[in-house]
């Protein structure tokens, strides 16, 4: 018999990832705290719980997807918090985006529940969530890991095993790290090659003809010439990101000059007000730094 699921976090990741779990024949309950968004799930045949309480003690696997530190601090530890219902006969995955300095923090904090506590961020946006195609990045004990392989492959098409709790949290902001440095940089080149003359449908042939073409930049290549940027990754997410990287790199001692101007950059066009914007919108700060 499948384990029974609870899913706390239904925004733009959390709700596909919840539906898929539901698709691939798990019992499922769920919580949000915007209590509307649990309804497409209820519909579908998922269980609503009142708070993360009643979700952790009704089922046996329970998965966040939030914003971040405050939001799951709030869902674990708030009134009625979903810790209240973790013993040693359950599971406690993250999959959202915190850094893994919070990371450790929480499995010291969880350890005195009897919790099997997995560290599973993921790798992939609003489109790789819906269609179950994103890169689980999991880190706790392996056998823990390796059990959990089915329920983490009808979110996902792969699973990558990174080391001990923290480490799937290291993974993500090393993917994010990366992420942050080609879209700003796509978006900085494409702005040079406007100011001086070029034809962007050009520009895309020139970089996709070569060896420095990436999916990325196919897929985020319609927003910016469209200079319309629907959140597939809000803009304000990478962002947070970007500052748990600088703060990590402070902590390990490692050299992130490109991410320190990632971090700038990201945090100038929420300034601006396009935090809720897709991350392509960096696009948006490098014509208001050009001024053209």
């Amino acid at each position: 018999m499948k384990q029974k699921i609870g899913f706390l976090g239904l925004g733009i990741m959390g709700g596909a990832m919840a539906a898929n779990i539901l698709r691939a024949g798990y019992p499922l309950m769920v919580y949000n705290r915007t209590a509307a968004k649990s309804e497409p799930l209820a519909e579908m045949g998922a269980g609503v719980a009142s708070n993360p309480r009643h979700l952790a003690q009704a089922t046996e696997v329970i998965i966040t997807m939030v914003t971040g530190p405050e939001a799951m601090n709030d869902l674990l530890w708030g009134p009625e918090g979903a810790v209240a219902g973790f013993n040693e006969k359950k599971v406690f995955i993250n999959m959202s985006s915190v850094s893994p300095s919070f990371t450790r923090d929480l499995a010291e904090r969880l350890a005195r529940t009897g919790v099997t506590f997995i560290d599973a961020p993921v790798s992939g946006t609003k489109k790789p969530a819906a269609d179950a195609a994103l890169v689980i990045l999991a880190a706790g004990k392996e056998e823990a890991v390796t059990g959990l392989e089915p329920l983490f492959l009808t979110m996902g098409k792969k699973v990558i095993y990174c080391g001990p709790v923290g480490q799937g949290s290291m993974m993500k902001m090393f993917i994010n790290l990366l992420l942050g440095v080609m879209m700003a940089g796509f978006a900085e080149c494409l702005n040079f090659g406007r100011l001086g003359g070029l034809d962007f449908e050009a520009m895309l042939d020139t970089v996709s003809s070569g060896a420095m073409n990436a999916p990325m930049f196919q897929v985020k290549a319609g927003n910016l010439r469209d200079k319309n940027y629907p959140a597939a990754f809000p803009f304000k997410h990478l962002s947070k990101d970007a500052k748990f990287v600088v703060d990590t790199a402070f902590e390990t001692g490692a050299p992130v000059p490109m991410g320190q101007v990632v971090l700038h950059l990201y945090r100038l066009g929420v300034a601006q007000g396009w935090g809720e914007e897709d991350i392509s919108a960096i696009a948006r700060v490098m014509e208001h730094l050009s001024g053209k």
